[in-house]
C-alpha cells in the first residue's frame, strides 16, 4: 500500500489535558454509528474512552493544524492494538482515515507486529478496515474483531 503524501496532516502527540476535546470528537465520529443499533450513550462513551486513555500511545490528527482527529495504538507482546481511530464527521470522506492507517501500518510493519482491532457491527469502518488488509477473526454481541497480519517493512 503506497504512503500518500499528505503535507496537510500531520500526527502530534496528546496530553493528559486532552481528554475532554478527543471524547467530543469520538461522539461526534461514533454517533451516528451508535445510534444505527441503538446503543448511542454519552456517557458509556466516556467511561469507555476513560478507561483506556493513554496519553503515551495515543496521537493527534491535525489537517492544516487544526484537529480532526485521534489515533491510539497500544503496544502488546504480540501485537498493536489500534484502540480507537476517529476521524470527525467534518473530515470524513478526505482520505485522512486512509493516510492515518498508512502510517500506523507502516510502523508495524517496521517492527514485525500485527495489528488488531475492534469495529462496532454495521459501522462504515468495517469496510476500511477490510480495504485495508485487515481480517475478520471473530464476532461478538456488538463488534467485530479484526486482525492485520505483520508484514515485512519491505512490502
Amino acid at each position: 500500500m503506497p504512503t500518500t503524501d499528505r503535507p496537510d496532516l500531520k500526527l502530534a502527540p496528546a496530553g493528559e489535558d486532552d481528554f475532554d476535546a478527543l471524547l467530543s470528537l469520538r461522539l461526534a465520529a461514533m454517533r451516528e454509528s451508535l445510534e444505527r443499533v441503538g446503543r448511542f450513550d454519552p456517557q458509556r462513551a466516556r467511561e469507555r474512552l476513560s478507561r483506556g486513555y493513554l496519553p503515551a500511545y495515543t496521537r493527534h490528527i491535525l489537517k492544516d493544524g487544526a484537529l480532526v482527529g485521534f489515533v491510539v495504538l497500544v503496544p502488546r507482546e504480540h501485537d498493536w492494538l489500534l484502540d480507537h481511530l476517529y476521524i470527525h464527521p467534518s473530515a470524513q470522506g478526505e482520505g485522512v482515515g486512509a493516510w492515518v492507517l498508512q502510517q500506523v501500518l507502516k510502523e508495524a510493519d517496521e517492527q514485525h507486529k500485527a495489528v488488531s482491532v475492534t469495529a462496532l457491527k454495521h459501522s462504515d469502518a468495517n469496510r476500511f478496515y477490510l480495504r485495508h488488509g485487515f481480517v475478520l477473526q471473530a464476532e461478538g454481541e456488538w463488534d467485530l474483531y479484526y486482525l492485520r497480519p505483520a508484514r515485512s517493512a519491505a512490502r
